[in-house]
């Protein structure tokens, strides 16, 4: 994850800033409630990088994704070894959603949820328009935005 992605401009992260965004995390409660996730879909836990809680093996069916992340935790049904070797720089972007919830704290729920809603009701896909999957790359997420993705412009009424 040390490396500059141009689609994310992702940038290493020095180990103080990771530490905070760990305590910060912990105290906003968003790693709490991600790791209570982890433990009710039967996930494996473990240390991973930039100071992130990895938990492989989840079990349940909601959310729809390779991966996603509360707090500081990182879920996903594989391993991570799996999903970075079908998504390289998927980690980078998880990490990325872990500072929205430095910022946010438990308030990135109902934020992320509504940007999810204005995004499917835009493009028909609950990523593509979403604030919050930019800002963490949409490339790096296994995310592609085509021309499919863009909303249709109203050609004007011409009527003589």
């Amino acid at each position: 994850m040390d490396a500059v992605s141009p689609a994310t401009r992702h940038r290493p992260t020095s180990p103080d800033a990771v530490r905070r965004r760990a305590l910060v995390n912990r105290l906003n409660l968003t790693t709490g409630f991600g790791l209570l996730v982890a433990r009710l879909g039967r996930a494996r836990r473990r240390p991973g990088p930039e100071g992130l809680i990895l938990a492989e093996g989840y079990r349940l069916k909601f959310p729809i994704a390779g991966a996603f992340t509360v707090g500081n935790v990182v879920l996903t049904a594989r391993t991570f070894d799996e999903l970075e070797a079908s998504s390289p720089g998927v980690l980078g972007h998880e990490s990325r959603h872990a500072w929205q919830y430095y910022r946010l704290g438990l308030a990135f729920f109902p934020l992320y949820g509504a940007a999810a809603a204005w995004s499917w009701l835009r493009f028909r896909d609950p990523a593509i328009g979403n604030v919050f999957e930019k800002q963490a790359g949409l490339v790096s997420g296994s995310y592609v935005e085509s021309a499919l993705h863009r909303p249709q412009r109203r050609r004007p009424d011409v009527r003589n």
